[in-house]
Formats: structure tokens, C-alpha cells, sequence
């Protein structure tokens, strides 16, 4: 190792639940193990911020049955009963042995029994960190990945990045890479997914790697006005209102949410009132998530007897279920070396073309993460002492990074995210979608890929900024070019010019490509 360059068998992208999981199990796969985060691993990520469900369901026949079909229908019949049936076992294991191993403090019910089926996320990510320092992990606090490198095979062998505090350049050269670095929600000022730009995905499909489930990118939450909180489980026990007082007909927390965007475009506000709460309900609300209470709170506002202003917020990926698509039991990827988890992969296989919310996300988490650190580990050590630390290695990196023409003034990602976001964010666009308008957007942002391929750039900590404005910038052009491969409704890839379900569609849509974006029909499970 020199000053700036780290050797190590398995190298971690990324700092939250499935990358903690990943650094954990390749390290217990007998790996050395160096893990980059783009912010302070344990607080950065979605869940780090607030509570989560977890998709737990003890191993009686009955109740993971139930589990896998309550969402079936919901994901357009897209999700894979193998690897639900694998998760599931998987998040029951490591659940228990967090709860053992890593001591989190479960609350138990009236019953005595512990109840293991939600996360306080600062509490299990400060535990996660613990754990993975003490199996040795060298952890790399802010220092976002800028590149993937690959050897002359084409294979991961590395990443590159950049120090934020120690404002320096850095490489790890790596027997083999894990990308989790969760999803994009487009800097929509959503709480937890402001460091979630889609690096990722980029990263990955400059390598080589496809992306699957991209159309299932337009979940929005449910916040209170002028917050960041998006708990919209919660929303399950509201009412919704005009600014008359009526009830806003339509309006719903599942199903519902088109009513509330559209009324939001006309420029009305929309109220809500969890008063379909009982007190038992409101109890356990507050025990589970009592962040989303904070603003209410200091408000001095009720929300199970007073009306509040809501609005929505784009999560993007993090909430949807597409991502980079894996190839393997193992969480591979299409390029040897390069192993995906969490919100990067597509969450297909376990939700469909549906949103799992929280607690189907966190299981993901933990299952591909686990998955993903064992599956590098065994591939980097198979390829023998030293290869990571000798064979030659290039950077795969372009936009942002390696202009292909003149470079464009300092500061361009800015308008470049300005652009995205005047495409992904507006309800018109992305969430209540018609082919025109979707085609509309995307030749707009195919324009913009070409003009900051060819000039944005970016120096120490910008070049990070001009590599999230290309990877949001990517995504979006994914997003809508498999939007428009699927003319119909399923999932939450909606459609209005297609309201129907076509059975002649019931298929996943691999994306690919950068400079030409692509799309190919996949046999679905």
C-alpha cells in the first residue's frame, strides 16, 4: 500500500445496511476488507435517519405464504417466489443474529415475545458500524467513489475516489468490488437520500452492467409540507382534504396518490389527518417512529385531530425497485469481479414491479448484502495471493470525469442536476406519465447526456458533484426509456395513455448503455 492506494481483497462501496452486511460477511469469509463511504458510515443512507420495518416472518408455512402473496398482485406478478423464499430465510437469520450477536435492543410485546420485525436506524446502523470495525474492516469515512477500475479482462479490480476531508485522491485496488450504493432520489430533498445520486448504476454500467426494473422508478412520499420526513405507511390511517374542507375523494396512501398529485398541480394545497388511528394504533406509531412526530411535535401540532399540509416527495430508486441487475444467487453482476446490493440492485426478484416500502427494502438490504460480501469474497479469493495488488488496472470513468471534448467552465453539474430535476421531479412528468410526454423528456435529456459528455468536468470535491450530475442524469434517461418499453399499468409504472394491464407484457425490461441507451425484454419467473 502507498499513501493514497489500499490493497485489499473485497472493497465495499457504500456505508449503510447492505454495505455494513456486505463488509461484515466477506470479512467472516476470511477476506480483508476496506469499505468507502461517500459520507460517515453509520449516519449516511436512508436508514440511518429514521425507523424501518423489516420483512421478518418466522418459518411457519402459513405466514410466509401469506408474505409472498399479500404483494404479488400489487408488483404485476414480476417477483420471483425463489428469492423471496431465499430472503426471506436469509433476514430471519441475520435478524436473530443481530439481536444476539450484535445485542440490538428488540422491544418485546405484551406477550413477552420479542418483537423483531422494525429498526430504530440509528441505533442498528451505530451497531453495524461496531460490528464491522471488529471484524477488522478498514473503513474509509468520506470518501465517495468517483470510478470503478477494471484489468485488462475487463474485470472490477478497484475503484477510485476522492478523500472529502483529507482532500486527496485515493485508489483500492480490490479482488473484487460490492456496490451498495442504494438508489436515486434525484436530491428531491427526501430525509436519508440526499447522498443517494445513482453513483452506482453509473459506476456499474460503465463497466459493463446492465440495469433491470428501471421503469419502477417513480415512487413519491408523503410528507408534511415544507418537511423531509416521508413515512408514508403512516398515511394508511389518513384523510385527505382539499383546502375547502372537503374530503379529497381518491386520495389514499396506497392507491390514492395520483388524486393527491393531481390536485397538488392544480397549485392547492392538500391536508391530511391520520384519524383513522385508533389509540392502540397511535401508540405503537409513536413507539415505532417517533421521528415522524418530531415536526408535529415542535409544531404544536396533533396529527391524528388536526388537519396538516402534505406534499410528495420523489424517491426515485430508493423506493422504487429498479437497479442494477444481478446475475447470480450471489448478487453478481454481468462483470466478473462486480457484485450489487441493496437499493443499487433491482429488488425485482422480491417485489416486482412494486415499491416493498421499508420493510422489504431492509430485508434486501441485509439478504443481498450478505449474499454480495460472501459472493466477493470467495471470488477474489480464488484468484490468489497478490493478483489484487499487481495486474495492471485503468479506470473505466467518462461523464464528468474524462470529457470527450472541450471542458465546459467550473460549476457545470449544477446546471446539469437542474435539468434532471426540471425532468424527474414534476408529478406531470414522472408519476402521472403518458408515452408523449415521457418521450419528450427523454430526447431532452439524451441532448444533455451528449453535451456533458462532451464538457462536464469537475476538480477535487466538484468532481464528485460532475459525477453525481452524470449519474442522475443516466438514471433518469434509464428510467424513461424503459417507461416507454412498457405501454401499459403494472406495478407502479403507471401509464395514462395506457391505463391497462396487457398480459402480453409480462416480462422485466433489462436497460442498458450509456452514450445509446437500449432496452431488451427478460422472461419473467
Amino acid at each position: 500500500m502507498t499513501g493514497h492506494e489500499h490493497v485489499t481483497d473485497v472493497l465495499v462501496v457504500g456505508g449503510g445496511p447492505a454495505a455494513t452486511w456486505a463488509a461484515l460477511k466477506a470479512a467472516r469469509a476470511g477476506a480483508s476488507v476496506v469499505l468507502a463511504d461517500k459520507g460517515y458510515c453509520g449516519t449516511s443512507g436512508s436508514t440511518a435517519a429514521g425507523g424501518t420495518g423489516v420483512w421478518y416472518v418466522p418459518p411457519e408455512p402459513a405466514a410466509r405464504e401469506a408474505a409472498m402473496a399479500s404483494r404479488e398482485g400489487l408488483g404485476g406478478y414480476l417477483a420471483d417466489r425463489r428469492w423471496m423464499t431465499r430472503v426471506l430465510d436469509e433476514t430471519y437469520g441475520a435478524i436473530n443474529e443481530l439481536a444476539t450477536e450484535g445485542r440490538y435492543p428488540f422491544p418485546t410485546g405484551p406477550d413477552g415475545r420479542p418483537l423483531r420485525n422494525g429498526l430504530q436506524g440509528p441505533e442498528y446502523m451505530r451497531r453495524m458500524r461496531i460490528r464491522v470495525r471488529r471484524a477488522g474492516v478498514r473503513v474509509l469515512d468520506h470518501s465517495p467513489v468517483t470510478e470503478l477500475l477494471t484489468d485488462a479482462d475487463g474485470a472490477v479490480a478497484g475503484a477510485a475516489g476522492y478523500r472529502r476531508q483529507a482532500r486527496e485522491h485515493y485508489r483500492v485496488r480490490a479482488g473484487a468490488v460490492v456496490l451498495a450504493t442504494g438508489g436515486c432520489a434525484f436530491l428531491s430533498g427526501a430525509l436519508g437520500t440526499n447522498t443517494n445520486t445513482g453513483d452506482g448504476a453509473l459506476f456499474a454500467a460503465e463497466a459493463g452492467a446492465e440495469l433491470s426494473g428501471m421503469e419502477f422508478s417513480n415512487a413519491y412520499g408523503i410528507a408534511p409540507e415544507g418537511t423531509s420526513v416521508t413515512k408514508t405507511a403512516f398515511y394508511s390511517f389518513a384523510t385527505f382534504y382539499r383546502e375547502d374542507g372537503e374530503v379529497l375523494e381518491g386520495a389514499a396512501s396506497q392507491g390514492g396518490r395520483s388524486a393527491i398529485a393531481r390536485e397538488l398541480l392544480t397549485g392547492a394545497k392538500v391536508y391530511a389527518r391520520l384519524d383513522r388511528a385508533d389509540p392502540t394504533a397511535q401508540a405503537a406509531m409513536r413507539l415505532a417512529q417517533p421521528n415522524f412526530f418530531l415536526t408535529f411535535d415542535r409544531l404544536g401540532i396533533d396529527p391524528f385531530t388536526e388537519r396538516f399540509a402534505v406534499t410528495l416527495l420523489a424517491e426515485g430508486t430508493v423506493r422504487g425497485t429498479g437497479g442494477i441487475r444481478i446475475t447470480g444467487d450471489d448478487c453478481a453482476t454481468a462483470v466478473p469481479g462486480l457484485y450489487a446490493a441493496g437499493d443499487a440492485a433491482t429488488r425485482e426478484d422480491i417485489c416486482g414491479g412494486f415499491t416493498g416500502g421499508g420493510s422489504h427494502n431492509a430485508a434486501w438490504a441485509i439478504s443481498s448484502g450478505s449474499w454480495a460480501g460472501r459472493g466477493a469474497a470467495a471470488h477474489a479469493l480464488s484468484l490468489g495471493s497478490g493478483r489484487a495488488a499487481h495486474r495492471p488496472v485503468t479506470g473505466a470513468g467518462g461523464a464528468g470525469l474524462r470529457p470527450t471534448g472541450a471542458p465546459g467552465p467550473a460549476g457545470g453539474h449544477r446546471e446539469a442536476v437542474e435539468l434532471v430535476q426540471a425532468h424527474v421531479l414534476p408529478y406531470d412528468k414522472n408519476y402521472l406519465r403518458r408515452g408523449d410526454v415521457l418521450g419528450d423528456s427523454l430526447r431532452t435529456l439524451d441532448g444533455a447526456w451528449d453535451e456533458l459528455r462532451g464538457s462536464l468536468h469537475g476538480e477535487g470535491a466538484d468532481l464528485v458533484k460532475a459525477r453525481q450530475a452524470a449519474a442522475m442524469t443516466a438514471h433518469a434517461r434509464w428510467m424513461y426509456a424503459a417507461a416507454l418499453a412498457r405501454p401499459e399499468s403494472r406495478g407502479m409504472a403507471r401509464r395514462l395513455d395506457h391505463p391497462e394491464q396487457d398480459p402480453g407484457l409480462h416480462h422485466r425490461i433489462t436497460v442498458g448503455g450509456l452514450d445509446r441507451v437500449w432496452t431488451r425484454a427478460e422472461a419473467a419467473a
